[in-house]
């Protein structure tokens, strides 16, 4: 606890606010939002399909949302969406238990992908914008570790006060959330603003006509970004196909999906940072290879494990294949973004999420048609066909370099 003060008292109190947020955000919600598939299951006559797509709306809407979040910021100012946003989350999580439509659960859960992406984005700026360049790497880490702290403990706490999946979940994640949208108001009164002197000069804002008009002239970027997309359906929304399936085939399954949550967070929580010391000399390509086959063969897992014990042996190697992964996919792009559009390539790059969408409703298809070793197994193959496109990608880069280092024109299907 003196290490976590010790760590916070070097960022303004707002940043600090934020980040003690994040870890009551990410308990409560690791008591909710991951067992959403499981709640609808019970509590509807829905399909594992159509489940997965209200599930999926809300990363489909978080694909757009963060440039529309910045837009608003421009425009109502960021203190006034984060706290509208965190309000709206607490709204949000209440009416999820109290709707049964179809269409109006997959319009709650669009509103709620909007949501998160308006206060994540917008807070993560502000937090630069009030942070000293040379703080801000480890910020973020720190940020990182905040959420996964969260779910780590989350799904213990609530498995062993019966709250996974209930309502009574629904209804405290709620809580938290509007709990925390007034703390921070009250902070916004108390503590002064100023941006950090790196941060003085005004942004380009990034569009998704920007976006759309960077991936259609880099094809590089364009491969990359369909790798990315096809890694997100495998892990963007894993906790949707996974409970569905250890809920209905394992005894007490809720409760065991709960451990394996922890499992997930804990394995993050403690392994980050020593594999990412371990592989920093490796290139982003190599680190996507381990991950992605880390994946491959967590779902393999997944697919035969016959018991509890199997199950998070799996749920490690697929975590550990998910530390590989995330931080390569933003040095892939970083490596190949121009210097002057690197806002609008980072932008870009959240088009991956439309895979956090299909993802779940594809998983559902076949989880619904075929059964659970297939889905695991179909998941298992598209976590390797990712690589096709990272290949493909990286091939065309390392021409591009070759051709800008010895001056001999660009070859038209590298780059437009």
């Amino acid at each position: 606890m003196n290490n976590m003060k010790r760590l916070l008292s070097a960022y303004h109190p707002i940043v600090q606010i934020l980040i003690l947020g994040t870890v009551m955000v990410s308990l409560t919600s690791a008591m909710s939002i991951p067992f959403l598939a499981v709640y609808l299951n019970e509590h509807t006559q829905l399909s594992y399909a159509v489940i997965g797509m209200i599930v999926g709306a809300g990363p489909l809407a978080s694909t757009v949302g963060g440039f529309i979040g910045g837009i608003l910021s421009d425009r109502f100012g960021r203190k006034m969406l984060m706290f509208s946003s965190l309000c709206s989350l607490a709204i949000l999580f209440v009416l999820f238990i109290l709707v049964t439509n179809p269409l109006l659960l997959f319009l709650l859960s669009m509103a709620k992908g909007l949501a998160t992406s308006f206060f994540s984005t917008v807070s993560k700026a502000l937090m630069g914008d009030i942070t000293p360049q040379d703080r801000r790497f480890k910020l973020f880490s720190t940020r990182y570790l905040a959420v996964n702290l969260g779910y780590a403990l989350g799904p213990i706490i609530g498995a062993n006060l019966g709250l996974e999946g209930s309502s009574t979940a629904f209804q405290l994640t709620g809580m938290v959330y509007l709990f925390y949208a007034f703390i921070l108001l009250i902070g916004f009164k108390k503590y002064s603003i100023v941006k950090s002197e790196e941060n003085h000069e005004q942004e380009d804002g990034i569009t998704i006509l920007g976006a759309l008009n960077t991936i259609r002239r880099d094809f590089i970027l364009l491969f990359f970004i369909l790798g990315g997309i096809s890694l997100t359906v495998v892990h963007g929304q894993m906790s949707v196909y996974l409970s569905q399936y250890v809920s209905e085939h394992f005894e007490e399954g809720v409760t065991l999906f709960s451990y394996l949550l922890s499992v997930h967070g804990f394995t993050i929580v403690l392994l980050q940072a020593p594999i990412t010391k371990m592989l920093e000399r490796y290139k982003g390509l190599q680190t996507i290879i381990m991950g992605s086959t880390l994946f491959a063969l967590g779902e393999i897992g997944f697919a035969f494990s016959t018991n509890e014990s199997l199950l998070m042996v799996s749920m490690i190697v697929f975590t550990i294949g998910e530390i590989l992964v995330i931080p390569s996919e933003y040095a892939l792009i970083d490596a190949i973004t121009p210097e002057k559009v690197r806002g609008t390539y980072y932008g870009a790059q959240e088009f991956t999420q439309l895979g956090s969408f299909l993802g779940p409703w594809f998983a559902g298809l076949i989880l619904s048609s075929y059964g659970g070793k297939a889905m695991f197994m179909a998941m298992s193959g598209i976590s390797l066909f990712s690589l096709l496109f990272y290949a493909k990608g990286w091939k065309m880069y390392r021409i591009k370099q070759h051709s800008v280092k010895h001056g001999t024109p660009l070859n038209d299907k590298v780059c437009l």
